[in-house]
């Protein structure tokens, strides 16, 4: 059965305001709600207004009672896997053990510049993705963890309190065929992509399989996720993606409710075991509920 969630963008918005945005999401039937990792807004305009993602991810938390509450993604690059955790587990206590972790090599060079992270060539960020998931996994799920990597040591390394779940699902995030998919065939539980069409999310679920089978693990076992914007009219695109506009296109929802509906499954058809609609302000939420309605959550 397929699950729809709402991607929530922490940028030019309040907490206020998000709270009562996770408030509608979850009461209008979503089963997803998440938040992302950025410092400055993701649409490249280099807006500074972004509220920071482990305390949204709290929040988040805190605020809701039946929806799973997400991340897409943590950036590898902003915190040592070790704290992030640490974080994890505390926010599944406080959620009573609705958390997901999502994971990515990061991409937003202007944040790393602004604030001084080194920003490696993409070789390095995977790197560091593949060794942050594998820590992560230790320390979510073992006694101890010991990890010696180029980027991360980790000795005899405890995480306590272990989260409520037996297994804190670990999403890797990104499309990369090489190195991105096969790092999620290793290390996931799930996998998600942004605003791509319907073809090629399939082509991409594919190669993913591919990886799988390579190693010797069961494709099923990674649940499959699809981002994509939800524009009812044209107008209502770029105020959301700014510069980004274009290169979204693609993977936006729009037109009326059957043409949406009709969209939306095609990527169940391509193998979406989840579709997540990634909202950033201005938020129409009465534009979310339609949805929800038209779907019949």
């Amino acid at each position: 059965m397929t699950t729809f969630g709402v991607h929530t963008g922490l940028q030019n918005t309040t907490i206020d305001e998000l709270r009562e945005l996770w408030t509608r999401i979850e009461n209008a039937g979503f089963g997803w709600i998440s938040i992302w990792d950025h410092f400055y807004a993701a649409d490249m305009t280099g807006g500074p207004v972004c509220h920071e993602a482990v305390a949204a991810h709290a929040a988040l938390a805190c605020h809701t009672s039946r929806v799973r509450v997400g991340s897409l993604v943590y950036c590898v690059g902003y915190r040592h896997p070790a704290v992030l955790a640490n974080a994890l587990c505390t926010i599944d206590h406080l959620s009573n053990g609705r958390a997901d972790l999502g994971l990515g090599a990061g991409w937003s060079q202007m944040e790393y510049d602004a604030y001084g992270i080194p920003f490696p060539a993409a070789k390095v960020r995977l790197d560091m993705l593949e060794e942050a998931a594998e820590c992560i996994r230790g320390l979510l799920h073992d006694e101890s963890t010991t990890f010696k990597g180029e980027h991360f040591t980790l000795t005899d390394a405890k995480c306590e309190p272990k989260p409520v779940q037996a297994n804190l699902p670990i999403w890797i995030g990104g499309g990369g065929e090489k190195r991105t998919l096969r790092i999620a065939a290793k290390w996931a539980d799930a996998w998600n992509v942004p605003f791509i069409p319907p073809e090629e999310f399939a082509r991409k679920r594919d190669v993913l399989h591919g990886h799988c089978e390579a190693i010797g693990r069961d494709p099923g076992e990674i649940h499959c996720a699809i981002n994509v914007g939800l524009a009812w009219r044209e107008e209502d695109l770029a105020p959301q993606f700014g510069a980004m506009a274009n290169y979204v296109r693609p993977g936006v929802l729009m037109g009326s409710d059957e043409q949406v509906l009709d969209r939306i499954g095609q990527y169940v058809e391509a193998g979406a075991d989840q579709v997540n609609i990634a909202v950033r302000a201005p938020v129409d939420p009465e534009g979310l509920e339609r949805l929800a309605s038209a779907l019949h959550l």
